[in-house]
């Protein structure tokens, strides 16, 4: 199991190793042109590329960024060993087959020696660096067990040994999932999950007999009302099984939900994906436009430039979201939504709001990660807690970070929510995103975003 800080930490290795490869190069061929034999610089820059393109091809067959292969020091250390006398022999070869064994002794020797050194002391910073990741408990998805069992023993012993999670151990001990059990969910079962919550667990593994399988729908519903993903760890699977499952080590555990974005290359592609849009928004448009738009806001109604309101985040955590200020200072902004001709609107609001002006301070929250371009909207917490006690499924949107746009919004169902049913019908789209993300998809709802935009929105009040 992977987390960010890991993938991360992966990420940055293969682009160092890289980097340090090009420097030990070039001040090799320095210190040889400086000090011993003058180095053709044609020869020097064609060999620069073949390097290069030996390098990516020895850390490719070898897989030194492969998971399995950074999973240790000792496995780092060998593979890197490994692929520099891979690379050394790779790069003698050519220089045989071209003629240029004659190329500066002193060059290659430089060159590998300094490599050497510069990989000793990378590879010693980034093992520090990954133990100081894995020993820290804020850096690690916490998870933790319902109910003690005979295989939530062997389960537990797992958890515990991998370096990306937290176990927080076991919830509810009292409560019995074996066939011969009581009802999944009972007082104590749905207890289980507030307790996890309280823990800071929100992502529970459930050790049941293959015979509880079909209640197992029950206990899903129940942990997705808390914001908790509930995973099954059966003795064994059956071929009527309607549930998702993933292969962990030894175990394999049942979901019901398609997740992309529980794989954290997935997560990783869309955070930068973020990174780059917001970043390109706020210097290009934001930097210019939000002095503009302050001076006419100050001047139309009295107060700050900037509307912050706690909303529900992923996890339901709740974040300060940034707005463009669209009304006048009222008393009544954590609890009323906005409504068609509502007088609390400056006209310099009511421009903002249906050209959707006033969501870009909402890039600054992108671009800190409390949101994403593209997910659910982000509710006033007191309509989190009033629509999780109507809509069953409510709280699964909050699975995802919240987006300024998102697949509910450009499917026409934004703005005020007077009816239950129009909200069942923004969920129902939030977790059909949930299910079905893509780069792709995110990009068709952005473009989808701009074009409702310059056609105009009956909802945007």
């Amino acid at each position: 199991m992977v987390n960010r800080y890991f993938f991360l930490l992966r990420f940055m290795l293969g682009v160092t190793d890289f980097i340090l490869v090009n420097m030990c190069f070039f001040l090799a061929y320095y210190l040889a042109d400086k000090y011993f034999v003058a180095i053709d610089e044609k020869i020097f820059r064609d060999t620069l590329i073949i390097n290069n393109m030996i390098w990516l091809v020895c850390s490719a067959t070898i897989g030194m960024y492969s998971s399995n292969k950074i999973s240790s020091v000792k496995y780092i250390y060998q593979t890197t060993a490994a692929c520099l006398i891979l690379h050394f022999s790779l790069f003698m070869s050519y220089l045989f087959i071209m003629e240029l064994l004659m190329f500066p002794a002193h060059f290659i020797a430089g060159f590998y020696l300094l490599t050497i050194f510069g990989f000793i002391l990378s590879r010693y910073t980034g093992t520090t660096l990954q133990n100081l990741l894995t020993n820290n408990p804020d850096m690690k998805k916490s998870v933790g067990i319902m109910a003690m069992s005979q295989g939530g023993g062997r389960l537990a012993e797992y958890l515990q040994s991998q370096s990306a999670l937290n176990f927080r151990g076991f919830v509810n001990n009292g409560l019995s999932l074996s066939a011969s059990g009581d009802a999944i969910v009972s007082f104590s079962g749905a207890q289980s999950f507030k307790e996890a919550v309280k823990a800071g667990i929100y992502e529970l593994y459930v050790c049941i007999d293959p015979g509880r399988i079909v209640e197992m729908q029950e206990l899903i519903t129940e942990g997705e009302k808390h914001c908790i993903r509930v995973k099954f760890v059966p003795d064994f699977m059956t071929p009527e099984s309607n549930f998702k499952y993933d292969e962990s080590g030894d175990f394999m555990v049942l979901t019901t939900r398609n997740e992309p974005l529980e794989n954290i290359a997935n997560r990783f592609q869309k955070r930068f994906f973020d990174i780059v849009v917001s970043s390109m928004v706020i210097v290009f448009i934001l930097s210019w436009l939000y002095p503009l738009l302050a001076l006419i806001i100050k001047i139309q109604s009295p107060g700050p430039v900037i509307f912050k309101q706690l909303r529900s985040g992923r996890d339901n955590q709740p974040f300060w979201c940034y707005k463009f200020r669209s009304m006048k200072m009222n008393t009544q902004s954590g609890s009323r939504q906005a409504s068609k001709n509502d007088d609390r609107i400056t006209p310099i609001g009511r421009f903002l709001r249906k050209s959707s002006l006033d969501e870009f301070p909402q890039f600054f929250n992108v671009l800190m990660g409390d949101m994403s371009i593209i997910g659910p909207r982000p509710h006033m917490i007191s309509h989190t807690e009033y629509y999780s006690t109507l809509i069953d499924t409510y709280m699964t949107r909050q699975f995802l970070k919240p987006g300024i746009s998102g697949w509910a919004q450009v499917n026409g169902y934004r703005g005020e929510t007077k009816e239950t049913h129009l909200m069942e019908a923004r969920v129902e789209h939030d977790i059909w995103y949930l299910g079905n993300w893509s780069i792709g998809l995110d990009i068709k709802i952005m473009v989808m975003t701009v074009t409702n935009i310059f056609k105009g929105e009956e909802n945007a009040f």
